[in-house]
């Protein structure tokens, strides 16, 4: 599961996974929008997203953005197409979509560089993009994510926090980030660093591409490095690399130190119910799908945009980009109710299966 740039609090967003599941087919079927609701105004969106090993883009974010573009505009369509990971397929698919006819292209890009000459076309061509949780390069006309150093730091606070008196200068912390492709990897890198630096030892440092395989291999050769006893906490930069490493921990007789992630994925949620990772990012996916399937609506009827993208970044490409950006949420066993279960992301019912009963119990979730 995979697999994740600036601020404002939205109500409930959702999907986890970075950034990760398996990936599934190429999904490239129009799906009809229509609401008595909404505008007559019609014309065709397209949705890229990047992949399914995480799990939050077709779980949550899809779904999410086709409600609310059906709520917006009555005779819109949207098409759909997930890169699985592949670079060079996305491209293939910004292709494709122009020339179905496509008119708005909302796009989560695998690789913000790779897609910058396939979204210079596609403007050539009239089409308007908006960039997706991740910011591509290139003349986008719009950007929504989440404050991706603040996630960084709160995941380096959670660390923090679950280590207490353990954080010491010379307390031993392995550090698995994201694949350098995808620009939020950095700037989740850069807040943990701005949280960590100076109060605990980074003393094995590698990325995980945000696969669960590659970051339990990393981890795997920092115990090998370092020692088992002596690595005090680790930080992953999702929740998707999370669970390969918590595996090689348990595997490794390792158990009781704190893990992070991101993306509050299921899976992230029930290993911090029961003690094997001790927080995960949440960052409400409905409040960012909601927020660009807006944006793409207004884009494809001609509206103004600046109420909706409040504020601008500059991509890695120098271009200046009107921008909405939400605020994220750090999740641990005490606020579980408080935040994804309140937000209808999980129900209770999906955390404390059978296997997690008694953990639950003991969480107070039951």
């Amino acid at each position: 599961m995979r697999r994740a740039a600036v601020t404002v609090v939205v109500s409930a967003l959702a999907v986890s996974a970075a950034a990760c599941g398996k990936a599934g087919g190429d999904k490239n079927k129009g799906t009809s929008s229509s609401s008595s609701s909404g505008t007559s105004a019609g014309g065709s969106i397209g949705l890229l997203l990047p992949d399914s090993v995480t799990t939050r883009y077709e779980k949550f974010d899809k779904p999410y953005f086709e409600a609310k573009v059906k709520e917006l505009c009555s005779s819109c369509t949207v098409s759909y197409a997930n890169a699985n990971a592949d670079p060079g397929k996305q491209a293939q698919q910004v292709s494709s979509m122009v020339t179905k006819g496509v008119k708005v292209i909302v796009i989560s890009a695998q690789d913000s560089a790779a897609i910058k000459s396939s979204i210079q076309a596609a403007v050539a061509k009239g089409v308007k993009v908006v960039a997706y949780d991740r910011l591509a390069q290139g003349p986008v006309s719009a950007y929504v994510s989440f404050d991706n150093v603040k996630v960084g730091q709160l995941q380096g606070q959670s660390l923090l926090d679950a280590l207490g008196s353990k954080a010491t200068p010379q307390a031993k912390v392995v550090m698995i980030n994201g694949d350098s492709a995808d620009p939020n990897a950095a700037q989740f890198k850069q807040g943990a660093h701005s949280a960590l630096d100076g109060k605990v030892n980074i003393a094995y440092e590698q990325s995980g591409l945000w696969k669960d395989t590659v970051a339990a291999q990393k981890m795997s050769a920092a115990i090998t490095q370092l020692g088992a006893k002596n690595i005090a906490g680790v930080y992953s930069a999702n929740d998707g690399m999370a669970g390969g490493i918590a595996t090689v921990l348990k595997g490794a007789g390792i158990s009781g130190i704190p893990l992070t992630g991101q993306d509050a994925e299921l899976a992230a949620i029930q290993r911090i119910i029961s003690g094997t990772q001790s927080a995960t990012i949440y960052k409400p996916y409905k409040g960012e799908a909601d927020n660009a399937a807006e944006l793409a609506v207004n884009l494809l009827q001609g509206k103004d945009i600046k109420s909706l993208a409040d504020t601008s970044v500059t991509s890695a490409s120098g271009d200046k980009v009107q921008a909405k950006l939400l605020t994220p949420l750090s999740v641990t066993v005490k606020n579980i109710k408080d935040t994804v279960v309140k937000d209808g992301l999980y129900t209770i019912s999906d955390i404390c299966t059978p296997t997690y009963a008694a953990a639950c119990k003991k969480a107070g979730l039951q």
